[in-house]
């Protein structure tokens, strides 16, 4: 009797079931268990492959997207990456309105994938018409027979959530998780999954992490917009210049600042120190729970989760470069540099 060959129809079928990983290195002077939700062991190496197919098959199902329609988005590199991804399986057309200050990396990979790209100025206004926001709202208005995911403001970002990476971290801690880290930008990672852990039980403190130069942290504090606190940065998927209604404010417990510098160190540490290679904006959560640790959040016995989002493949000519980290002041002295390699003449 043949037994039936173990192989998945196609590459969208692993999406989840992501592992959680402790933490050994870096928190072993801290106090309580730390875990890491390493979502680059989706296909698409990102937690944006969850949201993708989640958005992507409640328009199959509400009519809404048929073969040969064209999907737009605007990214900061990871939502396009599984968009495309999912796009290519199910028969899209896709395009994506991307920030300049995305990595040449992602861009590349974007257009491995078969998308259509627009690269737009980031360090402009929303409503300016050359912002990613404004030049991907154009295009699906001149094209027919497309539609626009708009992440940020789309509460099914949230739902894949949800319905997904909550229920797996619950269950993977087997309900003990006391404190959830996670960055913010579109809100639909941190908010998703605080919503069902939360409904487990109200007493999880969930952590949102925001840059230096985002809006995020203020408006959850004091629920004002302030454009005051806009400025520059370099961080990617991590922030925002917007108020997306992705993000749930109130199921953020409070938000932790971070800066560019200390969290590209950060992602390097983790490669150097936990095996695990991660992104800038995994540097960023991580950072924001080593702040956390110095102002005494943690105790013993506490069980912490943080969400690493992405894999460091896509950050070969940032943070994982010697020249951009140095280009941006980021090494205060050449001893910092890492001298690895040897050319053997």
């Amino acid at each position: 009797m043949k037994k039936d060959i173990q192989v998945f129809d196609n590459v969208l079928q692993l999406i989840g079931k992501t592992p959680l990983i402790k933490l050994n290195k870096m928190t072993e002077d801290f106090d309580g268990d730390f875990f890491a939700k390493v979502e680059a062991f989706n296909p698409g190496h990102s937690s944006k492959d969850r949201i993708a197919l989640h958005i992507i098959e409640e328009a199959e199902r509400q009519g809404i997207l048929t073969p040969g329609d064209t999907i737009i988005e605007t990214t900061s590199g990871n939502t396009g990456f599984s968009i495309a991804m999912v796009s290519i399986i199910k028969g899209y057309e896709c395009i994506l309105a991307v920030s300049s200050k995305s990595s040449a990396d992602k861009i590349d990979m974007l257009k491995s994938m078969g998308a259509q790209v627009y690269v737009c100025p980031a360090n402009v206004s929303a409503d300016d018409p050359r912002s990613y926001y404004q030049v991907a709202k154009r295009l699906h208005n001149e094209i027919k027979g497309s539609i626009y995911i708009n992440q940020y403001f789309n509460k099914l970002n949230l739902d894949a959530h949800y319905h997904t990476t909550g229920p797996e971290i619950w269950e993977q801690t087997e309900g003990q998780i006391t404190h959830l880290i996670a960055c913010s930008g579109t809100g639909g990672t941190i908010s998703g999954i605080s919503k069902y852990l939360k409904e487990q039980n109200p007493d999880v403190q969930v952590i949102g992490v925001d840059a230096y130069g985002s809006v995020l942290k203020k408006y959850h504090e004091t629920r004002e917009f302030d454009d005051k606190e806009i400025y520059p940065y370099r961080i990617e998927g991590l922030g925002k210049n917007l108020i997306p209604t992705a993000t749930d404010f109130d199921l953020i417990d409070k938000f932790v600042k971070v800066t560019d510098e200390a969290s590209a160190h950060t992602a390097r540490e983790i490669s150097r120190t936990e095996g695990l290679f991660v992104g800038y904006t995994s540097g960023a959560a991580m950072q924001a729970l080593k702040q956390l640790n110095e102002e005494g959040e943690f105790k013993v016995g506490d069980k912490v989760v943080v969400v690493f989002p992405d894999h460091g493949s896509r950050y070969m000519s940032k943070v994982y470069s010697d020249k951009w980290m140095e280009d941006q002041g980021f090494f205060d002295s050449q001893t910092e540099i890492t001298e690895k390699i040897q050319y053997i003449k």
